[in-house]
């Protein structure tokens, strides 16, 4: 039973799934993926990471119904593919220049006060560029699942009073915190479930989550992009994107949740809620 689901309009038993596409914004090819998979495919929403090279180019394609969120960005992950903070953050730069490659790097140097400063910096700026921003997600969870960074967060989303993504599948004992329950506490809306666990190639997992949906709101995470030289250059993940998102735009998906009778909606739908309440 789902008390968010009734709060959005539907039975406590109804199941309600987002679609949300990562990293728009990232390179090239990610934004063609990502607003393909919003227009002509299931997605249902995306997350932009404001500090990547292509963030401005996305802006550019977007339009007043395209359901955005900022991916805050605290790493930059690819081996010879760098960004870094748009704010003065000694703290949160490798010693190669941008971000940390890993979360472990980041989390034993960054200045908290730093990482404040430039997390608020990349939701003002998506709102500068003339982003509609529907909701707040992390990039590798970096300030999920760490006390420190959490309180953040949440500060955030209190601050332009927007949704959150949470785990669901890591228990309190796991996280060292009640991070949900915390979140809750200061009336931060979040969907009922979401699996933590992301590996590249993700049609198994998608289908999988689909076909078992529990009853409440699910997010389902994507990461799509087109196949296009520069992405197959930038990772050895392309596959794996490529793949997200044809399942995304070829009707399998979209045939998974006819099948599974759920009811598609964006984070903005989760905005309008927190922000009425």
């Amino acid at each position: 039973m789902s008390e968010l689901a009734e709060r959005l309009g539907y039975g406590n038993d109804a199941r309600i799934l987002i679609i949300s596409c990562d990293d728009l914004g990232s390179c090239h090819a990610a934004n063609l993926g990502v607003l393909s998979a919003m227009r002509e495919g299931a997605a249902t929403c995306a997350s932009i990471m404001v500090p990547a090279p292509w963030a401005r180019h996305a802006t550019d394609l977007l339009d007043a119904s395209d359901d955005i969120g900022v991916h805050l960005t605290l790493n930059a992950e690819h081996g010879a593919y760098r960004w870094g903070p748009i704010t003065h953050a000694p703290s949160l730069l490798s010693g190669e220049g941008g971000f940390p490659r890993n979360t472990a790097d980041l989390w034993e140097h960054a200045d908290l006060d730093e990482v404040r400063r430039e997390l608020r910096a990349q939701v003002n700026r998506a709102i500068a560029w003339g982003v509609d921003v529907t909701h707040l997600a992390p990039h590798l969870s970096a300030i999920t699942l760490r006390p420190e960074f959490f309180d953040i967060y949440i500060d955030l989303a209190v601050e332009f009073s927007l949704p959150i993504r949470l785990p669901s599948t890591i228990t309190e004992a796991e996280a060292g915190f009640p991070y949900r329950r915390l979140a809750a506490e200061e009336a931060v809306v979040f969907p009922d479930h979401f699996d933590h666990d992301w590996r590249p190639g993700s049609r198994d997992r998608i289908l999988n989550s689909i076909a078992s949906l529990e009853p409440g709101v699910t997010e389902i995470h994507i990461q799509p992009a087109v196949d296009t030289p520069e992405v197959r250059a930038l990772t050895d993940f392309a596959d794996g994107w490529i793949d997200d998102h044809r399942v995304t735009v070829d009707g399998t998906l979209s045939e998974a949740v006819r099948e599974s009778g759920a009811v598609l909606i964006g984070y903005r739908d989760l905005r309008e809620l927190m922000r009425s309440a």
